[in-house]
């Protein structure tokens, strides 16, 4: 087995006070050879552990550590998987990972179909390579909730969406967690004249009969970028076509919320957006659980605004005539602009512009922010913006001052000659932000 080496020990962890240090390995835990994160957090929650760990020096510790149930180790090992990512064995028609360009950061094309980083990270899984010995380990260790693309629960349309002959069994996958305490959230990637219309209401009816061991549903529309030479020959939907699946959706909510108390199936903010219909209501998203999804989006952002402006002290604020700029991709210009009205009437002496930033680099079709990429930035904005730019953090890898294009922030700055500001993005660093500029006038 491949050592676990520890790359740090948290303050004041047990396994602190114990002397474990960076440097050392894992080698145990009550006398299992650790395989992955998953098992290690099963391991790690009894009150009660032998901990082996082969110090630096070579010489090998058996700990006794007597614990409460919830409380960790408090270490930290080099690779947090403990293992391998399991890679995806589709190639799914609408795959993005298949659309990027040649040129971006490596970790991009890496295209991961792994449980475990379904439960640490939220990504959504497939379940085409997991073996049965896998799904008892989940349901065994009790790994909650699990995240599945199931986008159609036909098994010829399944199969042809993953291109995949193994993909149709979708739904007895799902059945064998039924009876369990592992909760399921559902994502579909909607594709014209695949697995819209009448597959969708399939799917939708399949998943509803899984309730309440499948909570969730969340539907999102196929996004296609310019590189699809070699691709299988896909579109995307129509404004009209928009409006006909919220009116299908929405049905079946209503259906759901009277027999369920809860709607069930959600649809990304796209299609509302796109198909130029107002989004539901605020509570009709009840508790946000698809939000990474773009579902409920919108609402929650304004949300979020409407709390930080009602909370600002004006008397505590310098009157300012602070000029920013504000950059957001296309799908969001007009909740940006709709948002700027309403701090600018708040701060009466404070001026923001707007910037909408065209997808040029993926192709105009995509148009959500987080894929804006620093060359745009700079293409559309040098020379125009001549203050403080504030971007959504989104734009950036997460740990990282980089752009999806592998140009660094620094770099967009310099080109630009003026200070960019990533914010996180939701309605209080937005107005947080805002306030911060004023009073470092």
């Amino acid at each position: 087995m491949e050592k676990n080496l520890i790359i740090d020990v948290l303050d004041g962890s047990i396994s602190q006070e114990l002397g474990v240090e960076k440097g050392d390995n894992l080698v145990s835990i009550n006398g299992v050879e650790v395989r992955d994160c998953i098992e290690y957090r099963f391991l790690e929650t009894d009150d009660y552990i032998e901990l082996e760990i082969e110090k630096k020096s070579g010489e090998i510790w058996v700990l006794e550590i007597e614990k409460e149930i919830d409380e960790t180790l408090g270490i930290v090992y080099e690779n947090s998987l403990m293992d391998k990512v399991k890679t995806c064995s589709n190639k799914c028609v609408f795959c993005f990972i298949d659309q990027l360009p040649k040129g971006m950061r490596k970790s991009l094309y890496l295209k991961d179909d792994d449980s475990r980083l379904s439960f640490l990270l939220g990504n959504f899984l497939t379940m085409t390579n997991m073996k049965d010995e896998e799904l008892d380990k989940i349901i065994e260790y009790g790994i909650s909730p699990i995240k599945i693309s199931v986008h159609s629960t036909n098994p010829e349309t399944r199969k042809r969406l993953l291109k995949n002959e193994s993909g149709g069994n979708i739904l007895e996958i799902i059945k064998r967690f039924e009876g369990t305490n592992i909760v399921i959230d559902c994502q579909i990637v909607l594709v014209p004249e695949i697995n819209d219309r009448d597959d969708l209401e399939k799917t939708i009816e399949d998943l509803i009969g899984c309730y309440p061991t499948v909570r969730s549903v969340a539907i999102v529309p196929v996004g296609l970028t310019k590189y699809r030479d070699g691709l299988e020959e896909i579109r995307g939907f129509t404004e009209e076509e928009f409006g006909y699946t919220i009116n299908q959706v929405e049905k079946y909510q209503k259906k759901c919320f009277e027999e369920t108390g809860t709607r069930f199936v959600y649809l990304g903010d796209e299609f509302y957006i796109n198909g130029k219909i107002d989004l539901p209501e605020y509570e009709t998203y009840e508790d946000f659980t698809l939000i990474e999804n773009g579902v409920g989006m919108v609402r929650e952002f304004e949300r979020e605004v409407d709390d930080a402006l009602e909370n600002i002290d004006l008397d505590d604020l310098p009157r300012s005539d602070k000029k920013i700029s504000l950059a957001t991709g296309e799908l969001s210009y007009d909740l940006m602009t709709k948002t700027v009205l309403k701090v600018t009437e708040r701060f009466k002496d404070l001026s923001i512009d707007v910037l909408k930033i065209r997808n040029e680099y993926f192709g105009e079709d995509v148009t959500v922010s987080g894929l804006v990429t620093g060359g745009d930035i700079i293409k559309q904005l040098k020379g125009i913006v001549k203050n403080t730019l504030l971007i959504p953090k989104e734009m950036l890898k997460s740990d990282e001052d980089v752009f999806l294009d592998d140009l660094m922030l620094n770099e967009v700055e310099d080109e630009l000659g003026v200070r960019i500001v990533p914010v996180k993005v939701n309605g209080y660093s937005l107005i947080n932000e805002i306030i911060g500029e004023c009073k470092n006038e």
